[in-house]
C-alpha cells in the first residue's frame, strides 16, 4: 500500500468514537449490507458456540445472531470504545440477569485481543477496508478461529466513491479518498492466510444527493473521515472544495449525484486436521439416526 494511503488509526478511533452517538441514523448502507449478509447464512449449516462480530460498530447485528444462534456466546468488537458500548447496550438488562449479555471489547482487528481457535464463526460486516495490512487482518480471523469455523465478512472495493475520487483529481496534490482492495486479491490472501473453500462476489450499489455536500455529510455521520497519512493536515481549501464539486456536477443526472458503492461479500472454511499430531489421518464418521 503506498504510505500516503495507509490509515492513521489514532485518528480513525477518534473519528468512530465521535461518530458513535448518531451513527444507526445514517447507516442505511451498512444496515443494508447486513441484512444481505444475513440472507447468506441461510444456506450455512453451522451450529457456533463463540461468534465474533469482528468491527461491530454499534452493534446493528446483534440481535439477529441472537435469533439465529441463541445457543452460542456472542463477542462484539470495535476499534472504538463508545461503538462497543452501545452494542452493549442493545441488551437489555433482563437478558444480562440470564447470562445473555455480549462480551464487549475494544480492539483493532490486525491484532486481535483473543486466544487462538477459539472462535466458530467471525462475522465482519464493511469493516475490512479499515485495516492497513488486509493480510494481517485476515490470519488473525484464521488464528481465533477453530478448525471448522466460518469467516464471513463484507467490504468495499476499489469503485467504491469512484466519483469523489475522480472529482478530487486534480483539484489539489493531496489524497481524499482512501484504497480499496480488488475481490480477486482478497481470494487470494484468504488461500495465503490458510482459509479453504472462499467463496467471493460483488455487487454494486449506488446512492444518489442532492449535492456533493450531503454526500460528505452522511460519510460524516458514519465516521468515514479522510484519515489516510497523504490527507492534508489542515482543513481543505474552499477552492479545492468548489473545483471537486464543479467536477462532481458533470455527473448529474435527472436532478441527482451518483456515489457508487462496490461490495464485496466473501466466507471461508478453517480446515480441519487430516491427522493426528502423531501423523495417523483423521477419518470422519457420520452418525445416522
Amino acid at each position: 500500500m503506498a504510505n500516503d494511503l495507509a490509515l492513521d488509526k489514532r485518528l480513525l478511533r477518534r473519528s468512530f468514537e465521535r461518530a458513535a452517538a448518531g451513527y444507526d441514523a445514517a447507516a442505511v448502507l451498512q444496515q443494508e449490507v447486513c441484512r444481505r449478509m444475513l440472507s447468506r447464512l441461510d444456506y450455512i449449516r453451522l451450529r457456533p458456540a463463540l461468534i465474533l462480530d469482528a468491527g461491530s460498530g454499534t452493534g446493528n447485528v446483534v440481535a439477529a445472531l441472537r435469533a439465529r444462534y441463541p445457543q452460542a456466546a456472542l463477542c462484539v468488537l470495535d476499534i472504538a470504545l463508545a461503538m462497543v458500548r452501545r452494542a452493549r447496550a442493545r441488551v437489555a438488562w433482563w437478558q444480562r440477569l440470564l447470562g445473555r449479555d455480549v462480551l464487549p471489547v475494544c480492539g483493532d482487528i490486525e491484532q486481535l485481543p483473543l486466544r487462538s481457535a477459539t472462535v466458530d464463526l467471525v462475522w465482519s460486516n464493511l469493516a475490512l477496508q479499515w485495516v492497513n495490512q488486509p493480510q494481517r487482518a485476515f490470519a488473525e480471523m484464521r488464528r481465533v478461529l477453530a478448525p471448522g469455523g466460518l469467516l464471513m465478512f463484507s467490504t468495499f472495493g476499489p469503485d467504491t466513491l469512484k466519483e469523489l475520487r475522480a472529482a478530487y483529481q486534480g483539484a489539489d496534490r493531496y489524497t481524499h479518498v482512501h484504497a480499496f482492495i480488488d475481490m480477486h486479491d482478497i481470494g487470494d490472501l484468504l488461500v495465503h492466510t490458510g482459509f479453504a473453500e472462499p467463496v467471493m462476489d460483488m455487487e454494486t450499489i449506488t446512492l444518489t444527493y442532492a449535492d456533493v455536500r450531503a454526500l460528505m455529510r452522511d460519510l460524516k455521520a458514519i465516521g468515514a473521515h479522510n484519515v489516510t497519512a497523504g490527507r492534508n493536515p489542515s482543513l481543505s481549501a474552499r477552492a479545492t472544495l468548489a473545483a471537486a464539486e464543479r467536477n462532481y456536477e458533470t455527473l448529474r443526472r435527472d436532478g441527482r449525484l451518483p456515489a457508487t458503492f462496490e461490495v464485496v461479500y466473501g466466507h471461508a472454511w478453517v480446515p480441519r486436521p487430516r491427522t493426528t499430531a502423531d501423523g495417523k489421518p483423521i477419518i470422519p464418521i457420520k452418525v445416522l439416526g
